[in-house]
């Protein structure tokens, strides 16, 4: 590296701990307009000697920058001391641009139990930034003419079965899976959290026996789902009628020269341990190897970071290798950026295209992928106008770590031009507080937990008279301003980030990627309290009844009797939940199985209770009361069957 190099690395990372400079030529101005107000305080020959040593300070920062060697040795530093600071293990990125063309790097530890360290080379896994490469799979099939981006996904896979209320007008398309437009739900929790998969179980077996609902019109809206790139790979294996990881792996990833790079199933453990990888983690750097998935295809991916530098390269470009068209230019065009759903014929741009999706952060726009698996998390952004792109994945999975501050320390190294901030101000829509009011989520990644969803999520949207203010219920509050018909832009985004439309004859507010419906107060009024009630008859009856019982006074003809033994089997689950591993919450263990059994106990335990009333009333000190526990508790159990709840088998 050369003893400049070195004085220069040594140099930043003592300024970096002790004053925070961020040590990007961004922020070089402010820093010498600072140092100029602090000399102002000192004894003139001081000030004098403070500046000279200021501008050596200033300037060698400044060569240290167009130093390849030197700017990722400071690069090192900043994510080394992030790591330490946000408790994760390591990680690795890459940096392409034009001039250097792909850099890679890494810091930390590759396995934080062993120690190892890791480096460039190391493999990782990535997550659902595999679904971008998959798509990209699918592409290079439709360039060569064995599919079709309207090709519909039942004539490929006739034995599966489709709930599509609008099969007659809008059947499911490839490119609705590609686009995460097809109305399918994210995924179940077998398919995700099973420890009965394994490395080469059928793609079919994931999808069961039941038939797939389709919950919005295809094509309509973004409705995320990794259940649709299960598909696609189902799709691949029936195209080809091979496996689709060795299709891929054949056909895709070796002409790219992604040769470190794999579909196949990969862990850190066992007899087929692969070295090279590295462990995953979760909080307190528990490590966790890499276990088989049901739905595979949408996240089972290992690769480097060098040969995310080259598929970013090749997403950058016209589609071609070595001068040979490899996937159809026009497809190429497509990859970012939604079409023909309803934000973007309202106006929005953004959204998701046949891979990546628009990200507006830190004053800059990209074409992003986020990946998120057993003990990994990775970012994908491409920013094909200046020919640069990051990759970034760290071997941990902790809940409140800050991932984000590695995405901007990447692009703080790719200087990136700013986006030009559109100058947005104009009046709001004429009717805009008829948009005000109480919004929930639209669609729902699981929909066994939709009624969870709807009632700990909302949003309250207001109209203060100039900005458009959303409180959601968890989460930060967001503030946007009027940018032109039924737009608006948030603060910190450099375009418009939200639209109001109407589809269906509801309202809707959108970002592109998440859309959420309006809803009367009183329906969700109407949830609250069936949800407190039942609380509160719950309480009733487990406090109550157990006082009944410590007194002698329960007998089994009781009327609390059945209802109290059905309350307490809520419990039973409950240890065994801890004492097994969560990676089997979506099979059939103890732990499941008694709170399946519990689900459908309390509500006949309820009905036991309420008939068994008129005969004890006469018996009863206060029959009135133990009749409002059993009839609240009862309300609440039917609207959670109503909403799919009940029972609550988490297996299927």
């Amino acid at each position: 590296m050369g003893f400049f190099a070195f004085a220069a690395r040594l140099r930043y990372s003592a300024i970096h701990r002790k004053c925070h400079f961020p040590g990007t030529p961004a922020h070089y101005h402010s820093l010498s307009k600072t140092l100029r107000n602090r000399c102002m305080h000192l004894p003139r020959s001081l000030s004098i000697l403070f500046l000279l040593v200021s501008a050596l300070f200033l300037s060698t920062s400044a060569e240290a920058q167009s130093d390849p060697d030197t700017s990722a040795a400071i690069l090192r530093v900043q994510f080394t001391d992030h790591l330490q600071r946000a408790g994760l293990p390591g990680a690795v990125w890459t940096l392409v641009t034009p001039d250097a063309g792909i850099v890679t790097g890494a810091a930390g530890l590759s396995n934080a139990q062993t120690g190892e360290a890791m480096t460039s080379t190391t493999r990782v896994h990535v997550g659902s930034v595999a679904k971008t490469v998959l798509a990209m799979g699918v592409l290079r099939l439709v360039t060569t003419g064995q599919l079709s981006l309207d090709t519909e996904v039942a004539s490929v896979l006739p034995a599966l079965r489709f709930d599509n209320p609008w099969q007659a007008t809008d059947p499911i398309r490839i490119r609705h899976l590609l686009a995460h437009t097809a109305g399918l739900e994210n995924f179940r929790f077998y398919q995700v959290f099973s420890l009965r998969a394994q490395a080469d179980t059928p793609l079919d077996k994931a999808l069961g026996r039941d038939s797939l609902t389709v919950h919005t019109r295809p094509g309509a809206r973004y409705v995320y789902s990794s259940t649709g790139y299960h598909l696609l790979g189902m799709v691949i294996e029936a195209v080809t009628h091979r496996r689709y990881e060795a299709w891929l792996d054949t056909e895709l990833l070796r002409p790219l020269g992604m040769n470190d790079s794999s579909f196949a199933f990969s862990t850190q453990a066992g007899a087929n341990a692969d070295p090279r990888l590295a462990m995953g983690h979760f909080e307190e750097r528990v490590a966790y190897p890499a276990i088989p998935v049901f739905a595979r295809p949408a996240t089972q991916f290992v690769t480097t970071a060098a040969d995310m530098g080259r598929i970013a390269r090749f997403l950058m470009g016209d589609g071609t290798i070595a001068g040979r068209p490899f996937i159809a230019s026009n497809l190429m065009d497509a990859l970012s950026g939604a079409r023909g759903t309803d934000a973007e014929r309202t106006g929005l741009q953004g959204g998701h295209g046949l891979a990546l999706s628009v990200r507006d952060r830190h004053g800059v726009i990209g074409d992003c992928h986020p990946g998120t698996t057993i003990g990994f998390q990775a970012m994908l952004c491409l920013y094909p106008k200046e020919g640069k792109a990051f990759f970034v994945a760290a071997n941990a999975d902790v809940e409140n770590a800050d991932y984000e501050r590695l995405n901007t320390l990447l692009i703080e190294a790719l200087q990136l031009t700013p986006a030009k901030e559109r100058d947005t101000a104009s009046p709001p829509p004429a009717d805009i507080h008829a948009w005000e009011g109480m919004y929930v989520p639209a669609w729902h990644a699981v929909t066994r937990l939709a009624w969870i969803d709807t009632v700990f999520n909302p949003v309250d949207v207001r109209w203060d008279g100039k900005r458009l203010q959303l409180a959601p219920f968890q989460g930060k509050p967001a503030s946007l301003q009027p940018a032109g018909g039924m737009l608006f832009k948030a603060d910190a985004r450099a375009a418009p980030s939200h639209v109001l439309l109407t589809t269906d004859g509801e309202r809707m507010l959108s970002d592109g990627l998440r859309t959420y419906r309006q809803v009367p107060l009183t329906s969700l009024l109407w949830l609250w309290t069936s949800a407190a009630l039942g609380a509160a008859g719950l309480l009733t009856i487990l406090f109550r009844g157990g006082w009944l019982l410590m007194r002698g006074r329960l007998r089994r003809s009781s009327t609390l009797a059945l209802p109290l033994a059905g309350v307490l089997m809520l419990f039973a689950p409950i240890p065994f939940f801890f004492t097994q591993s969560f990676m089997q919450l979506g099979d059939l263990t103890i732990a499941s199985g008694l709170l399946a059994f519990a689900s459908i106990a309390l509500p006949c335990a309820i009905a036991y209770g309420l008939l068994r009333l008129p005969a004890c009333a006469r018996s009863l000190a206060h029959p009135a009361f133990d009749c409002a526990a059993l009839l609240a508790v009862a309300q609440w159990l039917i609207v959670l069957a109503a909403w799919g709840m009940l029972p609550f088998l988490m297996w299927r």
